[in-house]
């Protein structure tokens, strides 16, 4: 029995020691074989449900979610511990620091009028303390393992905050135009489609962008909105006795339309 006292309520600290001792010679088998590699996966998956949680607006669900994601950042301290690299203080302590080197107006004689300026001292501090001489630095530096299209979205910031970007949404808009006819052209001579389709996509990014939408969660609402088309599709179909595997595309179309049709 490891010595870990039950309590009614618990504190940080008290997941720090619990998954001290779930991790130590007494506790969890596959806890203690774990490696930052091995739970990176976890951290995102964990990031990704509190997220869910937040758009939900389930106030007990964001509780729950956030203290995976806690967990798992206590959990990487405690790898790291283990081996003498870090422990969770000098996470804490390297973050302190950072917050409070980006935030002059704040912890020093610099004012920021409004948020906006406020976020160009951040960005500001942050390029110097990355020693970004140029804007493709940061560029190279919008993490790879962010999703494809929030990190188009990051990219396209930083390209227009010198300049480099469209006067309006309608310029966007063109090159999205024409990266479709470049689509078609490289479908038509099956030769650089992959690299045509991105672009295409990149395109569409920019256009979100314009008009402050987040292009992951605009695709996100057009899946979840072809899954509920799709399944009145489905229903439609078995209770007139049909199956959709032996229905025609056109049919299986006719009936897409109605729903579409539905609001």
């Amino acid at each position: 029995m490891v010595d870990f006292v039950s309590k009614p309520r618990y504190d940080v600290s008290d997941l720090r020691k619990l998954m001290s001792l779930l991790c130590g010679p007494d506790g969890c088998p596959w806890d203690a074989e774990q490696t930052h590699e091995s739970i990176r996966r976890n951290l995102l998956e964990e990031a990704y449900e509190a997220a869910e949680a937040i758009d939900s607006g389930n106030v007990d669900d964001l509780v729950e979610e956030l203290g995976d994601v806690l967990m798992q950042v206590v959990f990487h301290a405690n790898i790291a511990q283990s081996s003498g690299r870090f422990d969770l203080d000098d996470i804490a302590d390297a973050t302190c620091q950072k917050l409070i080197r980006r935030h002059p107006h704040v912890f020093g004689d610099t004012r920021a009028k409004d948020g906006s300026e406020s976020l160009v001292f951040w960005e500001d501090i942050k390029r110097q303390e990355k020693q970004h001489e140029f804007v493709s630095d940061a560029m190279h530096s919008v993490a790879h393992s962010l999703p494809a299209l929030w990190r188009a979205e990051k990219i396209q910031k930083k390209a227009a905050k010198v300049g480099f970007d469209w006067p309006d949404y309608k310029g966007a808009l063109n090159a999205l135009k024409e990266e479709t006819r470049e689509l078609e052209q490289a479908i038509e001579t099956n030769s650089g489609i992959e690299e045509e389709l991105g672009d295409l996509i990149f395109s569409a990014v920019n256009i979100a962008r314009f008009f402050d939408i987040d292009s992951e969660r605009a695709l996100g609402l057009a899946s979840e909105k072809f899954i509920s088309r799709f399944s009145k599709v489905e229903k439609i179909a078995d209770i007139n006795g049909r199956k959709l595997e032996d229905m025609t595309l056109d049919e299986m179309e006719a009936l897409y339309q109605q729903v579409k049709l539905e609001r």
